[in-house]
């Protein structure tokens, strides 16, 4: 491929008294990996024993819901189990009636200790 002769198009100056741009926040998901990898580097378990014992917590966390129960996590809150009611609601696109049936969600409560510190 050649190359362009074309000068590279510059980007306006910012306007004095301007707003700075908000810094980007740090990387918004961490996976169960990376879990896995900071369990492993924060006891004496390896790679493999953490993953088993960050696999067994969340298998009782999800046990423990299905069941019906409230799960407290010290620090962080609070998961549960809440019904919700049959409703209607407007399918997109057509604005037809249609009923939403009655279900189950997962509600999280923040502690206050969290919450404060955030």
């Amino acid at each position: 491929m050649a190359k362009s002769t074309k000068p590279a198009a510059k980007k306006p100056a910012p306007k004095k008294g301007a707003a700075k741009p908000a810094p980007k926040a740090e990387a918004g998901k961490i996976a169960k990996t990376q879990i896995i990898d900071m369990v492993a580097d924060k006891t004496t378990l390896n790679k493999k024993q953490a993953g088993d014992a960050v696999a067994t917590v969340i298998d009782s966390i999800v046990d423990a819901l299905r069941a019906g129960s409230s799960v407290g996590l010290p620090g962080l809150g609070t998961l549960s189990v809440t019904h919700t009611a049959e409703r209607t609601g407007v399918k997109p696109g057509t604005s037809e009636r249609i009923t939403i049936p009655a279900g189950k969600k997962v509600r999280f409560k923040v502690a206050t200790t969290l919450k404060g510190t955030l």
